[in-house]
């Protein structure tokens, strides 16, 4: 009988754990490679973990809820009995003798060559042979932004590292040690009748990072009138021959961030970061598009965004919705974003106050479009207009560069016309 051991992948750059939220196959299961076998959540993304090879479930190690690092031993496997996947494995830990010389090894990103360490209780933080600790700059940014001391914990990663979740777990015993502790409100208990749904991690980290946002960043709110005709007229003059071409319909909210893009090259201060002591203007324009799944909403980032157009930025947003619904996301496709641009006018909010994302100076909201009277050079004529909402840190942009940016959003799509090129 030939095993193989499969561990927790690596689901993006700067990520180095994930919850284990849901085992989609259970001991004795067959399991097939590159299908579905479980679903794990970062604090970033929830995703769904592909089989790194066929055969028997024959151990599951590591149990839903639990936390990993990324290389742990999460699951045995029995490789299938025809013998091809045998060897084939990089890494795993055959019973058996390997294939022959005529079937080479093919590596596998799940396997391991050894088993994981098994860090059973905190170790110091890893240093490097100069006795300087060793962090990772996930680590560091987010140790700056909950003014935790790194110097003071104790890493309880792979070889005494210390990961985020320190950080998080030492800023959260801080906050828990209330001034006033009569201040505190009492936990709400249910009544009869209602139902207690337990937290899930993404909707813990969102309450998180919405939180942080709200008591960290100053927020201010602008919002700008736009008459959508020339946009509309657009739409509806390309809204075939783009849905016979591309496979889906084209929306409003292309266009929305086509003069997002448009206005953030024209002012370059609100593409930026507040970082303690100076502001980060960023070179590349790397958007972040709301969107809603059934139960939560996720931020996917189009990167370099300006080198896009109507059409690009719609098959961009498509496609990373798609991926998203379907748990095929990475959480690289969520990190990075330097501007967000939200879009709730889709379920009809005519006026919304939206919360901005840490790290990021504003966020753009488009709202419903809505056919109402206005005065057209003296005359009432009915047009169809939207209202443009912007949530801004004050930080790092005063009243009058917010309304600079939002005018030059609303002079971008009052310039479209039916002539304006989609492709």
């Amino acid at each position: 009988m030939s095993i193989t051991r499969v561990v927790m992948p690596q689901l993006g750059e700067s990520v180095h754990e994930g919850t284990i939220s849901k085992w989609l196959v259970k001991p004795g299961d067959r399991v097939v490679e590159f299908e579905p076998m479980l679903e794990v959540d970062t604090d970033k993304v929830s995703a769904e973990v592909p089989a790194p090879v066929s055969g028997i479930l024959r151990e599951i190690l590591a149990k839903e809820g639990q936390t990993v690092q990324a290389g742990t031993e999460i699951a045995v496997v029995e490789l299938g009995g025809d013998g091809q996947n045998a060897g084939q494995v990089a890494g795993g830990k055959p019973d058996a003798p390997s294939a022959s010389r005529d079937e080479p090894a093919r590596p596998t990103v799940a396997a391991t060559p050894q088993p994981a360490p098994a860090a059973t209780t905190p170790q110091p933080a890893a240093t490097l042979p100069t006795g300087e600790h060793r962090y990772s700059p996930a680590v560091q940014m987010l140790a700056a932004e909950l003014h935790v001391d790194l110097a003071r914990l104790t890493g309880t990663g792979l070889g005494g590292r210390i990961t985020k979740k320190d950080v998080q777990d030492s800023a959260a015993r801080e906050k828990a040690k209330p001034a006033e502790p009569a201040t505190v409100p009492a936990p709400v208990q249910p009544s009869e009748g209602d139902e207690v749904v337990p937290l899930t991690r993404v909707r813990r980290l969102i309450a998180e990072n919405m939180s942080r946002s709200k008591s960290t960043i100053p927020h201010a709110w602008q919002t700008q009138e736009v008459d959508m005709s020339g946009v509309v007229a657009n739409r509806a003059l390309n809204k075939g021959g783009f849905q016979r071409q591309e496979g889906f319909s084209l929306t409003y909210l292309p266009y929305v961030m086509a003069a997002t893009v448009s206005a953030l090259r024209e002012h370059r201060e609100v593409n930026a970061t507040f970082n303690e002591n100076a502001i980060i203007l960023h070179r590349d324009i790397n958007l972040g598009v709301s969107v809603g799944l059934e139960d939560t909403l996720i931020v996917p980032v189009v990167r370099r965004a300006d080198g896009l157009s109507v059409a690009g930025l719609a098959r961009a947003v498509n496609d990373a919705a798609t991926r998203a619904r379907s748990k095929q996301l990475k959480a690289d496709d969520l990190a990075g974003g330097t501007f967000t641009v939200n879009n709730s006018g889709t379920f009809g909010t005519l006026f919304s106050y939206s919360v901005i994302n840490p790290g990021q100076a504003g966020i753009l909201t488009m709202e419903a479009i809505v056919e109402r009277p206005v005065a057209v050079k003296g005359m009432i004529g009915i047009k169809p207009m939207m209202y443009l909402c912007f949530s801004f840190d004050h930080r790092v942009l005063d009243g009058l560069q917010a309304a600079r940016f939002l005018t030059s959003c609303r002079k971008w799509l009052e310039a479209v016309t039916v002539d304006t090129p989609v492709y």
